[in-house]
Order: C-alpha cells, then sequence, then structure tokens
C-alpha cells in the first residue's frame, strides 16, 4: 500500500494499530510492520506505543488528545489519581502525567503527548468513572470521589488529618460525602475508611477556618 493510499484509508482517524490496518488492507502482518517502520524512520508516522501509530502533524486530519489517548493506550483504564484531582480542582499543582487505573498490570507509556501511568487494582476495585466530555471528546474519567480512593489506597501509610492537610486539598463541594462513603465500603480497607472519615474531620475543620493551608 502507498502512504497516498494509506492516508486515503486511515487519515481520518487519531490514531491506528497493525491489527486494524491489517484487517483492512489484506496484507499479511510482517509486510506491515515493515512498512510501519519506514514510514515512522520518515516522519510520516509517530509511535505511540508498540503497534499503535498516529501520523505526524504534517499528515494528522483529526485532533488526538492526550486524555482520550489516556484511555486507548492501555485498555481496560480510566484516568485517575492526581491527574484528575487536579482535573476536578481538588489539589492546586498542575499535574503533567495522565493517571490512570487499570485491572491489568501497572505499565508506564511515553510519547511525543506525553507520560502515561497505568496502577493497578483488582477488578473489585475497577468502578466509580464515567464518559466526561473534554474537548468534544468522550474520555472515561473518575469521579472525583474515586480519585481520592484510589490515591489513597495506591498511596501507603495512614490518611490522617494532618497528611491532608499536607497535600493543600481544595473544592471540597467537588466531593459527596455520602458518594465516597458508598465507594469506600466496596475496598473493604480499614484503612481507606479511616481515611474517609479524617477526610470529614478536615473538611468540616477547613470549612470552619480551624486549619491553616
Amino acid at each position: 500500500m502507498t502512504f497516498n493510499k494509506f492516508i486515503e484509508t486511515f487519515g481520518s482517524l487519531p490514531f491506528f494499530d497493525t491489527p486494524t490496518v491489517q484487517q483492512v488492507s489484506g496484507e499479511n502482518d510482517s509486510m506491515i510492520r515493515l512498512q510501519m517502520y519506514r514510514w515512522m524512520k520518515s516522519g510520516k508516522i509517530l509511535p505511540l506505543r508498540r503497534g499503535m501509530y498516529t501520523f505526524s502533524d504534517m499528515y494528522r486530519k483529526t485532533d488526538l488528545y492526550p486524555t482520550v489517548l489516556a484511555n486507548e493506550l492501555y485498555k481496560p483504564s480510566y484516568v485517575s489519581l492526581l491527574w484528575v484531582l487536579q482535573f476536578y480542582g481538588l489539589i492546586p499543582e498542575k499535574v503533567v502525567t495522565y493517571t490512570s487505573i487499570t485491572s491489568r498490570v501497572p505499565r508506564t507509556f511515553s510519547n511525543q503527548f506525553g507520560d502515561f501511568q497505568y496502577s493497578h487494582v483488582k477488578q473489585s476495585c475497577f468502578f466509580g468513572f464515567s464518559a466526561c466530555t473534554i474537548q468534544d471528546q468522550t474520555v472515561w474519567l473518575a469521579d472525583p470521589e474515586k480519585a481520592l480512593l484510589d490515591f489513597w489506597h495506591l498511596t501507603a501509610g495512614e490518611w490522617t488529618v494532618e497528611r491532608l492537610t499536607e497535600m493543600r486539598f481544595q473544592n471540597f463541594e467537588a466531593v459527596g460525602y455520602k458518594k465516597l462513603e458508598r465507594h469506600a465500603s466496596l475496598y473493604k480497607s480499614p484503612r481507606i475508611l479511616r481515611a474517609v472519615q479524617n477526610w470529614n474531620n478536615f473538611v468540616e475543620m477547613e470549612t470552619e477556618g480551624e486549619i491553616q493551608i
């Protein structure tokens, strides 16, 4: 397949992988991989991860957003943890790594669109996310309550009021306490339940002005 024909066939896609190209083109896997390698070396396509690519800026017709890519690089997954905490304004820092949760083994990918980190939770804790529209595209994103719980769950140690204070949490109204409790009960972890109670104490004290951050 010539590159012009390839663009004509796949140019409307923000990204593509070798199985999709093989299915559509009917060419054998080794030939496709060789062609991908040559086009990558010539700068016509860019690698996203092994076997997954996008067109270079000169040839790409569809915008590729990192949050969408975070869902697609490693499935099943949803964006959570620090990236979502800053997205909802729960922490003041800007987070540049796209942090996600997966039920598979942890992985990390880096490409020209950013750094993508995937942390593992067991299947029973793989919940609490929904479709969210970001830049006119659909992204699977943790609810604010689930992003907090994922963060506490995957960070060792007790989440005391003092530790919560050090994190400079803010925008407390984004978190529903009853929903936080319901989600937390599914972790079946006394440490997480204590963190939820400490969060409630922390928010009450902060909103009363007793804690200075």
